[in-house]
């Protein structure tokens, strides 16, 4: 992300030491990608996918071969595993830069990394000849941040999302509850027990307990940022024993333990989906691209749902900057190809296909501002569309709290060793969740955790 002169001193000192951990990211990877990677791309007429089993992702897999691959004559190899396997995967990958995999799906977390250890394929010149992919729709925030430092572009998105809290209109409705649109957490915790009960086995409330960087922390960090709190002072000062930040999880934990949902401990993104649709959740704070599966024509929950912006308390927004996008291997022997998949995978006519033969709340929306002018998108994506779209235009990840921060991110610090801080601080936090712990305890650990990460950027 682009900074001003008087504040890039400390984000360079965190460069340089990110390099440092980038490589050493990079070899544990290598290492770990050799033992497992075991094969490479062709290069004939089959491109080898990596991706997420997020409901998106799997409906695209569907609809490849009867259009992309007929369309093209390439044919499309899919790999689809859950998010904290696929990271782990991707990881090994592309660091080992076999070409096991043509593409995969990674994010704008992995992206100024992954470029900088020349992981991936620049795209530039293929935006360039391939006008009709229209780069300039892609929505201003996320085509930032899947440019690296050196100013090239490496990935398209699939989808872009935000946060914000979905909630069931009929049950508040019965329940004389009134969802403000812009809630404070304080009104969130009050629905949640008022909701509590409200239908047999429905609780107030879904929010991820499930450990990884890319669970648990992601809601959790948008909650500490807008009640005070950070993982990292400008300086580099590890935070998590701080008292906003103490607070905000004990909200958290507070909030999940009375009031969410059953299981929570092992409930991630798909889970919570699952409670909502099936009634057993009254609302759920999490990704604005969950809208389009619970408005789908075989939903049964659909058009019972509101959408607000992500609740906050001393920040005017508080929802995070996400974006499943489609980066391609620097290794690959099938670039020409694998643009090919990617251009239709992320661009217009693959979302008039979604449209017309899924339906066009299930579009992977969020990434392209045509989107937001399409009456047959916004007739059906009435209930969420403009809320989503504000909830990423308006998103901060150069400033997403009440302080300054050392690197950019909201539900993430965007630093290569996040993916392990993050994972073993959600470890220590899921497991207060489950009871085995306090908030205390759990936090304590993780101080040291993060002062051991922040040493390495200081001068």
């Amino acid at each position: 992300m682009p900074v001003t002169p008087d504040q890039d001193r400390p984000r360079d000192r965190g460069a340089r030491a990110g390099a440092r951990a980038g490589a050493a990211v990079a070899a544990a990877a290598l290492l770990a990608g050799c033992a497992g990677a075991g094969g490479s791309s062709t290069g004939g007429d089959t491109l080898r996918v990596l991706m997420v089993n997020n409901p998106q992702m799997v409906e695209l897999q569907k609809l490849t071969a009867a259009h992309f691959s007929r369309e093209t004559g390439i044919k499309v190899d899919f790999t689809v595993l859950p998010e904290n396997d696929v990271r782990d995967k991707i990881s090994q990958d592309f660091s080992n830069q076999a070409g096991q995999y043509d593409i995969a799906t990674i994010s704008n977390y992995e992206v100024p990394f992954y470029a900088k250890n020349e992981w991936l394929y620049p795209l530039d010149e293929y935006v360039a000849k391939d006008t009709a992919f229209d780069q300039q729709d892609i929505l201003e925030p996320l085509r930032k941040s899947l440019t690296a430092e050196d100013g090239k572009l490496y990935a398209q998105p699939f989808y872009g999302e935000s946060s914000f809290l979905m909630y069931r209109k009929d049950v508040f409705a019965e329940k004389k509850l009134t969802m403000p649109a812009r809630p404070t957490w304080r009104q969130v915790a009050d629905l949640a027990a008022r909701a509590d009960g409200a239908k047999p086995g429905m609780k107030g409330i879904c929010l991820r307990g499930l450990p990884g960087w890319g669970e648990i922390i992601a809601p959790l960090t948008t909650v500490v940022n807008t009640m005070g709190g950070t993982w990292f002072t400008e300086d580099w000062r590890a935070r998590l024993s701080s008292p906003e930040f103490k607070r905000a999880t004990n909200f958290y934990v507070d909030l999940v333990r009375k009031h969410g949902e059953s299981g929570a401990p092992q409930s991630g993104y798909a889970e919570c989906l699952n409670n909502l649709t099936q009634s057993k959740t009254a609302m759920w704070y999490d990704a604005t691209a969950a809208a389009g599966s619970l408005e789908a024509e075989d939903s049964p929950v659909k058009g019972k749902i509101g959408y607000v912006q992500a609740p906050v308390e001393r920040t005017r927004s508080s929802g995070w900057l996400y974006t499943w996008a489609w980066g391609m291997q620097k290794a690959s022997r099938n670039t020409e190809k694998a643009w090919t998949f990617i251009s239709w995978a992320s661009g217009k006519e693959y979302e008039a296909l979604v449209g017309k033969s899924i339906g066009w709340a299930n579009v992977p929306a969020g990434k392209r501002t045509s989107t937001y002018s399409n009456p047959d998108y916004l007739k059906e994506a009435a209930a969420f569309a403009a809320v989503t779209r504000d909830a990423i235009t308006g998103a901060q990840p150069d400033d997403p709290g009440v302080q300054r921060r050392p690197a950019p991110g909201i539900q993430f610090v965007g630093i290569p060793e996040f993916t392990d801080l993050g994972t073993k601080v959600s470890q220590e936090i899921s497991a207060a969740v489950a009871g085995r712990q306090s908030v205390d305890e759990a936090l304590a650990k993780s101080q040291e955790l993060a002062e051991k990460v922040g040493k390495e950027y200081r001068p």
